[in-house]
């Protein structure tokens, strides 16, 4: 947004310099971007007059004049403008000096024989405008020798700031005056429009044929115009901005715009057709020649302006060239009117066309201020092309925007650090335009201004009864409706406490740190998520490939695995063989097992951390880490490939759980593993007799043979809900035995009945002080052992704490291990 001090003195009344007004805006949030000083690079430049203009001795297209800049010495300077004459008053730079337009340092020079002392200078060369046709043409009354730059108020420097999305009142004038006057840089000056009388009846009409492409529009003509060049303040005031003036007619529309921040738009009321002008929604394929020259192809989804011959403008974006102004035009009809901001950020996103009229639609506009508006553009207008204004054409209804905030002074310093006297936040909210309806000493409820839609919004604000309800595109109206009065429920107080801040210097609110919640910031994942993530490393590590698949299958193939309640059959699934949701992952990746194995892939390890089924209750839905491997091993340098076995899977399952925390020397292993399993060659890995950790073991032929799935295939499920969580205990100094483990080895002779799992923990038990470890090493059967019985060959570690063991003392050990065993298992030492 850009706008001149001497403009922002139009609505402001204040002293303050253009550094000062920076600084401010700053502070209040409007954060400027640059200041621009036009004059900085004109400043050498002086007014001068040609005191006689000849034609160049030795060029046809040259002129030779003599120039006075008032300092009393005749200049020569040599001209190609058309239009240098005798008596002409124009600008003159001197040797010495820079010309902006052209990038040049003047120097004393001669050109074709005559000496050129000096250069007559285009609104091109001087950097202020386009216009290269001839030197500029000052009044004859304009002082010689004065400063161009001070004589034509060229030192007037150009604010730019930044806007936020929510900030549509600051993309005016106006607006930003009225910020500055509440943050105490003077005072905003009054602003009315009074009615212009009206003297025949409109010849156009607006008609509101869907209200999703106007809420609201207001119009009326101005007959007998003449449109030709603005005055020259208006077309300065825009060239300052960056605008093209055009015509006076468009330049008033675009002052409009940024003056006020109301868009207006101007047609030609002897191009448009018929006597209506009809808001709705375009017809998919219609096409619009846009005042950019531009061929756009609407959409059903687009607002247009239509007459009896197709869209003259897409609505608050742009107008269209067939019923634009130009210099023949001598009536006019003046469009004010409100949109639905969301459906024109849609359009103009749509057909990529930016304008300034969009950017304030679609950030909302005062809706308050349309009859207004018009009036004032009425009354310029008469003002610069004469004419006579007709009665007023309206169609809608202005919305029901009025609305409260309530603020609790309190929050002022909860909310934002600052302690502040509660009527200094009741002043700055009165300056900003925020009446008081309700006061108390805690708190205060106003009136929000029309302007500030962005204060205490409630969407259904924008829409008039009856009005479509856009802000949800796709919805039908009953669901927009419940989500406009849900919109409606926004918190306000946060508004006002930011107004109230930002008015007294977003610098001056002090910084106050977050309370701290703990000395140790809590971790960034709960345990169940660094299992998860854990958990899928170990198994990658492992060689396994992670799959993603459907949580349901065919209910035929899912009773192979577990029970399938009808409660967990869907009702409407997205393929008939998907009906039943999965009792376990394993079946999922046993089914993808077999899809590659069809396809000449039969060697895959594949895992997947996702959900069994057993119910409908939140407890019926258990998180497994689940794993399926299928044909040979890979083949390693030093081992041959061979066909898996349980014994992967258990290691698979093993390899979780240790990596999960869970103590090895409290599992024990059952054969009760679940039906889908091969019986005597899977098992079930326990922590006490009652938690199940994990499954594992060769899936069950029959199960491969109905899945077509050439054996062996191994599985296995590791119950991430039942592993428990590790003891978090304080480190202290690490347990570091000063004595050398000693290790035994003992072979067994037992039942091939008893599980070796009895006999590990039988000779843990025996010495619980200086036995360490027990593992099994070794399993034979076969000559040599009796038939019924088998060798378990086991290592026991044994640990001295307090001085070193005798052998009298190890052997104690030795006794007690084989006293233990024997006990527990009926065991006996093989010889």
């Amino acid at each position: 947004m850009k706008f001149t001090l001497s403009w922002l003195r139009d609505h402001l009344d204040t002293e303050a310099g253009v550094d000062e007004i920076a600084r401010t805006l700053n502070a209040i949030g409007l954060e400027v971007e640059g200041i621009e000083d036009r004059g900085a690079a004109l400043a050498t430049f002086r007014i001068a007059r040609v005191i006689e203009a000849t034609q160049h001795p030795n060029a046809d297209r040259l002129r030779q004049l003599r120039v006075d800049i008032g300092d009393g010495v005749e200049r020569s300077v040599v001209c190609g403008a058309p239009n240098a004459r005798t008596g002409l008053v124009g600008v003159a730079a001197l040797p010495g000096e820079f010309v902006p337009g052209t990038g040049v340092t003047l120097k004393v020079g001669e050109i074709r024989g005559v000496k050129s002392e000096a250069m007559m200078l285009s609104a091109r060369e001087m950097g202020l405008g386009d216009d290269h046709s001839g030197i500029v043409d000052l009044p004859a009354d304009a002082p010689i020798g004065a400063s161009y730059v001070k004589w034509a108020g060229l030192d007037d420097p150009i604010i730019e700031i930044s806007v936020t999305p929510n900030r549509g009142d600051a993309l005016s004038v106006r607006g930003i005056a009225r910020d500055l006057a509440a943050a105490g840089l003077g005072t905003l000056k009054p602003w009315s429009a009074p009615p212009v009388p009206a003297t025949y009846e409109a010849p156009l009409n607006w008609k509101i044929e869907d209200p999703r492409a106007c809420l609201h529009v207001l119009g009326r003509a101005v007959r007998g115009v003449k449109n030709g060049p603005s005055p020259q303040w208006l077309q300065d005031r825009l060239t300052a901005i960056g605008l093209r003036p055009i015509s006076a007619l468009v330049d008033i529309t675009n002052l409009f715009t940024f003056d006020l921040g109301r868009p207006l738009h101007v047609f030609d009321v002897a191009k448009v057709k018929g006597t209506n002008l009809t808001m709705r929604m375009a017809r998919e394929g219609e096409t619009l020649v846009a005042l950019n020259g531009k061929d756009y192809v609407l959409t059903a989804e687009d607002g247009v302006i239509a007459d009896e011959a197709g869209a003259e403008a897409l609505g608050g974006v742009i107008g269209g060239m067939p019923s634009g102004c130009d210099e023949a035009t001598t009536e006019c009809f003046i469009e004010c009117a409100l949109f639905d901001p969301v459906r024109i950020a849609l359009s103009g996103r749509r057909h990529d066309v930016r304008t300034d009229a969009r950017s304030r639609f679609e950030r909302g506009v005062d809706p308050a201020f349309l009859r207004d508006g018009l009036e004032a553009a009425t009354r310029l207008i008469i003002e610069l092309c004469g004419g006579e204004a007709s009665e007023i054409s309206e169609a809608g209804a202005e919305p029901a925007w009025k609305r409260s905030a309530t603020l609790r002074f309190e929050r002022v310093a909860t909310y934002g650090g600052l302690d502040l006297p509660t009527d200094e936040a009741m002043g700055r909210l009165e300056r900003l335009g925020f009446a008081v309806q309700a006061r108390d000493a805690a708190s205060v409820t106003v009136a929000v201004p029309s302007w500030r839609n962005d204060v205490a919004s409630d969407l259904s604000a924008y829409h008039a009864g009856g009005g479509a309800l856009t802000q949800y595109e796709g919805l039908d109206r009953a669901r927009a409706a419940k989500a406009a009065e849900g919109c409606a429920a926004i918190e306000p107080e946060a508004d006002l406490v930011e107004e109230v801040l930002r008015l007294g210097g977003l610098d001056a609110v002090p910084a106050v740190s977050l309370p701290a919640l703990a000395v140790i910031p809590p971790p960034a994942f709960t345990a169940k998520q660094s299992r998860a993530a854990l958990t899928r490393r170990v198994l990658a590590a492992r060689g396994m490939l992670e799959g993603v698949t459907f949580a349901f299958m065919e209910a035929k193939t899912a009773a192979m695995f577990g029970a399938t309640p009808d409660a967990l059959r869907l009702v409407n699934p997205i393929a008939a063989d998907l009906d039943q949701m999965r009792p376990t992952p394993v079946a999922s990746l046993l089914l993808a097992a077999s899809r590659n194995a069809a396809r000449g892939f039969g060697d895959v390890a594949l895992c997947e951390l996702g959900a069994a089924y057993r119910d409908v209750t939140p407890e019926g839905q258990a998180a497994v880490a689940a794993g399926v491997r299928h044909g040979s091993t890979p083949r390693m340098w030093n081992t041959p490939a061979r066909g898996v076995d349980a014994m992967d899977a258990k290691g698979d399952a093993i390899a979780v759980l240790a990596a999960l925390g869970v103590p090895m020397a409290a599992l024990q292993v059952t054969a009760d593993a679940p039906g889908f399993y091969h019986p005597g060659r899977s098992g079930v890995v326990r922590q006490g007799p009652k938690v199940v950790l994990a499954t594992f073991g060769e899936v069950h032929p029959t199960v491969l043979a109905a899945l077509d799935l050439p054996g062996p295939a191994v599985a296995f499920e590791v119950l991430l809900d039942a592993v428990p969580e590790p003891k978090r205990r304080k480190k202290g100094a690490p347990d570091l035995p000063a004595f050398q483990p000693l290790r035994r080895d003992f072979a067994f002779l037992v039942d091939d009945t008893v599980a070796a799992e009895a006999l590990l923990r039988a000779a843990r038990g025996a010495d619980k002080a200086l036995i360490s470890d027990v593992s099994l090493f070794d399993r034979y059967q076969g000559k040599g052992v009796p038939d019924g019985q088998v060798s378990l060959a086991i290592q026991v570690t044994i640990q001295p704490r307090e001085a070193t063991l005798t052998d009298v003392q190890i052997e104690a050990v030795a006794d007690r291990v084989v006293a233990a065993v024997a006990k527990a298992t009926g065991a006996v030492l093989r010889a």
